[in-house]
């Protein structure tokens, strides 16, 4: 079988991937070895977004299936377009043009790689301890622990927490570093975390764990990190190498180099997408590098900047963050001005009765604006705009001059602009 593109993976990244592609003419096989959406939709965000709008545990559960294989129906709908063939099974590479599938054996002329990431484990001598689960296996549970213990607060470990302390689950949290989520600014984060503290949730911080065993609880959740999945595809018949990490390392337009062994002869381009390499692991990430990858197939250039991105945690109260920091330009030592907005001196979050939440709003010397960092209702829709105004390089002075309609939880920033 011969195509002008062949995608590894119909996650995010792949199924948007193809979507563009054969949009604009290319033939395309995407090749999935399990259900078509990926983590996000199948195993990830998605049912963990129908957990944290469900108001008991068994209405999150039995939601979960309904919203997932809706949006999984969708997906199979975009895949279904008269330019692409959707195979079912593991790939693994050939050579650098052609790919196994089964009895298949496709040859492309651009290959992307978009098989995501799996969970990660810590190398405990009782990992295999019959409580612990990933996530995956926790969305999968029927019954509400009565006890949950999560190793890891990062986002995955913190929104589950949230989740589940709601439902009545006795939550645990215990983390190696000295705060939660490191990527968002430390004091966001701490007073994050001091909320969740209220109500309910216990938290071990700067706590290794060695063994399993001590632990009281029903069921520990493994949440420490994921890492790129690339089981079974022989990239090294590819000429493929992974870097320290694991990952596979890309250009700015998310391609291999050309290493020797496919610098001549009929080697076909081929990209990395995703969790995969590793840089971005997020779903609309994925998605956006899919759409630079195909443009460079294309031959088109566009103006996406990979180093403005968003990202969110859905705890109750959610979290979001884009850009760097107050922590990271101290430790730069990078000029900068700080507004802050809090919550509970805005109307609508008043109305609402959520007075929980703090905004911090970073500028450079020159008052462009480069983060935001935030918790409380609607961080992520907050941050989102903010990361608009990024992608346009907007100053905090022409923020201020901006209307917002009142009354409305865009008016922190506003608020935190005017500081």
């Amino acid at each position: 079988m011969q195509t002008d593109l062949l995608i590894i993976g119909a996650g995010p990244g792949g199924y948007r991937a193809a979507e563009l592609a054969a949009k604009q003419g290319l033939q395309v096989v995407i090749v999935e070895q399990d259900e078509v959406g990926g983590t996000c939709l199948n195993r990830g965000c998605i049912p963990t977004k129908t957990y944290v709008h469900s108001k008991t545990f068994e209405e999150a559960f039995e939601r979960q299936q309904t919203v997932v294989q809706q949006l999984r129906s969708g997906v199979e709908g975009l895949l279904a377009h008269p330019n692409i063939t959707l195979l079912h099974g593991h790939a693994s590479f050939v050579d650098s043009q052609m790919v196994s599938v089964g009895s298949d054996i496709v040859a492309a002329s651009n290959i992307i790689i978009a098989t995501g990431s799996k969970s990660k484990l810590l190398p405990l001598p009782d990992i295999n301890d019959p409580r612990v689960v990933t996530s995956t296996e926790l969305l999968q549970m029927s019954t509400l622990p009565k006890k949950l213990c999560i190793i890891g607060a990062g986002v995955i470990g913190m929104e589950f927490a949230s989740v589940f302390q709601r439902f009545g689950s006795e939550v645990t949290v215990i983390e190696y570093l000295k705060e939660c989520l490191p990527m968002l600014d430390s004091d966001v984060a701490k007073r994050l975390r001091k909320v969740l503290e209220k109500r309910g949730i216990a938290f071990k911080m700067k706590t290794a764990v060695q063994s399993l065993a001590d632990i009281d609880a029903d069921v520990i959740l493994m949440a420490t990190g994921r890492q790129p999945n690339t089981d079974g595809l022989h990239l090294e018949a590819a000429g493929i190498t992974l870097d320290q990490r694991g990952n596979i390392p890309v250009d700015e337009n998310f391609q291999l180099p050309l290493l020797p062994e496919r610098a001549g002869g009929k080697a076909a381009p081929i990209y990395a997408i995703g969790d995969v390499n590793g840089q971005q692991m997020l779903a609309h990430a994925a998605e956006m590098q899919a759409v630079r990858a195909v443009n460079h197939i294309l031959g088109r250039t566009d103006g996406i900047r990979f180093d403005i991105m968003p990202a969110a945690i859905f705890t109750e109260p959610e979290a979001a963050c884009v850009g760097p920091s107050e922590d990271q330009l101290k430790g730069q030592g990078v000029a900068y001005q700080c507004g802050k907005a809090f919550h509970r001196a805005n109307g609508k979050a008043l109305a609402m009765g959520e007075t929980d939440g703090y905004v911090k709003l970073l500028s450079g010397a020159g008052g462009q604006i480069i983060g935001c960092h935030a918790f409380g209702a609607h961080a992520a829709d907050l941050v989102q705009e903010v990361s608009v105004l990024m992608c346009r390089d907007t100053t905090i002075g022409q923020l201020r001059d901006m209307i917002h309609i009142h009354p409305t939880l865009g008016e922190l920033l506003l608020a935190a602009a005017s500081i």
